[in-house]
C-alpha cells in the first residue's frame, strides 16, 4: 500500500478549483431532475454543464467507464450507467459528478428524490447525510481514518440502517482513487490505520442501505446493487485535511450542497 502524499499549496488551490467546479455542476444537474426523464439524457446534460465550467469528466474512460458521471436508480447504490430508463416520481436517484479541472479532481455525489419519496426515504438521506458531516468532523490532524469510519458506522448504526462494505471513501487529487481507502466503518488494518495530516485530500462517501448492505455487481460490469433489492442513499464530499480540522472542498462559496 502506497503512503499517500499531502498536497502542496499549489496543488491545495486547485483542488479546492475543481471542487467548486464539481459542486456547481452537481447542483445544476440536481436541479435538472423531474419525472420522465431518462438518465441517458441526464448524463448528456452533466456532460455539457461540465464543460461549461471549463473541465472534463473524471469519470469517462476511467478504467474504461463509458458515460459522464454515474446515475444509480433506488437499488442500485452506485456507478450506474445512464441509459433509456425513465425516472419514476419516488425514485432515489444516486448522482455522482467527477471533475477534472487544471489535472486534478473534485469528486461529489448526493441522492436525489425524483419529484418526492416517502418519510422512510426521506429519512434514509437524512441519515446518510448525517453520518458523511460526522465522518467530516472526525477528520482531525493526528487522528486516523478509521476515526472517520468509526464517525459514520455510529451515526447509521444507531438508526438501524446498513452500511455497505465492499465499497468506500478514498484519497482524492490527480487520479480519481488514491491512498488511503476510506472505510465507512472502523476498519483496523489497511487504510485505517492510516494518520490524518495536513495536506491530504480525501473522498468521503457513505453507502448506505435500508435493509440488507449485501450488494452484487450487475451484468454490465458496473453498476453494484443490493442484493434484497432495497433502496439505498449515497453522499459525498471531498475534502482537506487542515491544521485544525477538515475544510469541505467541495462546495460553492460558503455553501455546501447539503
Amino acid at each position: 500500500m502506497a503512503k499517500p502524499v499531502p498536497k502542496k499549496a499549489p496543488e491545495i488551490e486547485l483542488m479546492r478549483e475543481a471542487g467548486r467546479a464539481a459542486c456547481r455542476v452537481l447542483r445544476q444537474a440536481a436541479g435538472l431532475v423531474q419525472p420522465g426523464m431518462t438518465t441517458r439524457e441526464l448524463d448528456r446534460k452533466v456532460g455539457e454543464l461540465i464543460r461549461e465550467q471549463g473541465g472534463t469528466s473524471a469519470f469517462l474512460g476511467y478504467r474504461g467507464f463509458p458515460m459522464q458521471c454515474c446515475l444509480s436508480v433506488n437499488e442500485a447504490v452506485i456507478h450506474g450507467i445512464g441509459n433509456n430508463r425513465r425516472l419514476q416520481f419516488g425514485d432515489l436517484l444516486k448522482l455522482d459528478v467527477g471533475v477534472r479541472h487544471k489535472g486534478y479532481v473534485g469528486d461529489v455525489a448526493m441522492t436525489v428524490a425524483v419529484g418526492g419519496c416517502s418519510p422512510r426515504d426521506q429519512d434514509l438521506m437524512d441519515v446518510t447525510i448525517r453520518s458523511l458531516h460526522a465522518g467530516i468532523a472526525a477528520a482531525r490532524p493526528g487522528g486516523r481514518v478509521s476515526d472517520i469510519g468509526r464517525a459514520v458506522e455510529q451515526v447509521v448504526r444507531a438508526a438501524g440502517y446498513g452500511i455497505v462494505r465492499e465499497f468506500c471513501g478514498h484519497g482524492v487529487g490527480k487520479s480519481v482513487h488514491e491512498e488511503p481507502q476510506v472505510a465507512n466503518y472502523v476498519e483496523r488494518g489497511g487504510g485505517g490505520r492510516t494518520v490524518l495530516v495536513p495536506g491530504l485530500t480525501l473522498a468521503i462517501e457513505p453507502m448506505v442501505t435500508v435493509g440488507d448492505p449485501a450488494v452484487r455487481l450487475l451484468d454490465d460490469q458496473w453498476t453494484v446493487v443490493t442484493v434484497d433489492g432495497q433502496c439505498s442513499a449515497h453522499f459525498e464530499h471531498t475534502i482537506l485535511i487542515t491544521e485544525t480540522g477538515a475544510e469541505i472542498l467541495t462546495k460553492d462559496g460558503e455553501t455546501p450542497l447539503y
